[in-house]
């Protein structure tokens, strides 16, 4: 039941490096959160829900330019373990993109990039405190490459000056991650903290997006009932930013910048399965020079332990 535990978390909060984790395929990064513990396999699906408002004025303030977008990915993702102290992850995102101005709506559906992250555990120690207390510490690193298999159209960037460049399914252009994700656990409490740089290349359309970091820290306490079934409230906030976009070896102005959101979720397991949901919302931010402004965030998922 325990590794049950922890692989529920990794559903609420694993998400493989891909362009579009804030807002479409601008800011975002890696966010690689609890990683699962597992004897061989486990594999499950993700569905995440994301919105922003982009050509916003100071303030704030909406005109006609002003466009609401929605992007929907479902993805599939699953886990092997090579050995004891060995894995490889993989994500494959299909993604739902929807824009609307002045009540015109457009849209493009499609997969996404493909990514593929291989962790090395650093540490994993075990002891007694507190005469009878029980502390677990693990660290994981890792790296990955993230491909270029989304549709990625040029002339949706516009000009330079004034888009975004977010509507897009994929980059057009090979990623690379480096991670790390330190657990304490004492007894059925514990904290998590994680960390993720992506390393951007520039696509054959010579635009380049921003290189992202990622931050992390979870507190989460897991409840037993009848020894069955298993209940897992946990809270925390999350830290996302990136460095501006290049277009033909020129910054994009209106790209880059931070996100801080609060995360709130529950997570459920019943035997090899495992129900979970994350709500995340924006407590400071400035995007695309506070051209665009992220709303909301939705996940839930289902897994499988094999």
């Amino acid at each position: 039941m325990k590794k049950i535990f922890f692989a529920i978390f990794t559903c609420l909060c694993f998400i493989e490096t891909r362009a579009c984790d804030i807002c479409g395929c601008g800011v975002g990064g890696s966010y690689i959160g609890l990683l699962p513990e597992f004897h061989r396999q486990i594999f499950g699906l993700r569905y995440r829900y994301n919105s922003l408002l982009t050509h916003i004025g100071v303030g704030s303030t909406t005109s006609y330019l002003t466009t609401n977008e929605t992007y929907r990915t479902m993805e599939l993702w699953g886990g092997w373990n090579i050995s004891n102290k060995f894995r490889l992850m993989a994500a494959v995102p299909y993604s739902f993109n929807e824009r609307t101005n002045q009540g015109v709506s457009n849209s493009k559906n499609g997969i996404g990039d493909i990514s593929v992250t291989g962790y090395y555990q650093l540490l994993n120690k075990t002891k007694t405190v507190f005469s009878d207390k029980l502390l677990v510490q693990s660290l994981w690193i890792g790296g990955g490459v993230k491909l270029p298999t989304g549709k990625y159209n040029p002339s949706d960037k516009g000009a330079v000056s004034e888009n975004t460049n977010l509507f897009q399914l994929g980059t057009a252009s090979v990623d690379f991650t480096a991670n790390a994700m330190y657990d304490v656990r004492l007894q059925d409490a514990g904290i998590n903290m994680s960390a993720s740089y992506k390393m951007n290349t520039e696509n054959k359309f010579n635009y380049r997006y921003g290189n992202k970091f990622n931050a992390s820290a979870q507190a989460y306490y897991k409840l037993r009932i009848r020894k069955t079934v298993m209940i897992a409230p946990n809270a925390g906030i999350m830290y996302e930013t990136s460095q501006k976009d290049h277009d033909n070896k020129f910054a994009v102005d209106v790209t880059g910048g931070n996100l801080l959101t609060a995360a709130l979720g529950i997570e459920t397991a019943y035997k090899k399965i495992s129900v979970g949901a994350n709500w995340q919302i924006p407590l400071s931010q400035n995007l695309a020079n506070g051209f665009a402004k992220a709303n909301n965030k939705l996940m839930v998922h289902v897994s499988f332990i094999l």
